[in-house]
């Protein structure tokens, strides 16, 4: 237990950071369900839209730092190249990536 007045305070900053942060990683995640869901159904158009408000989120996320830049780009990278083989008729639409590549 933390006994100076700073560290008291350090605590009740990161318990409010903490559940920042994790609010943020669950909208996330929400969103890339959304899109995953329209990737599955078939729908170009919108899983475009999908992916531009996941992009957006994203961005976001990473502009506060709750996760780094190069994860954001990562991840819009991912779902970028499943849009565009979605739109290019391929079958590999899966998440995994081993099956992306058999």
């Amino acid at each position: 237990m933390a006994h100076s007045l700073s560290a008291k305070k350090r605590i009740r900053q990161n318990e409010t950071h903490r559940a920042r942060n994790r609010a943020r990683k669950d909208l996330i995640k929400e969103q890339i369900k959304g899109f995953t869901a329209a990737i599955t159904s078939g729908k170009a158009d919108k899983a475009e839209t999908a992916l531009r408000t996941t992009v957006s989120r994203l961005d976001k996320v990473a502009a506060k730092g709750t996760i780094h830049k190069n994860a954001a780009a990562r991840k819009r990278s991912r779902l970028t190249k499943r849009l565009n083989a979605l739109r290019a008729g391929g079958s590999s639409v899966n998440k995994g990536t081993a099956a992306a590549k058999a």
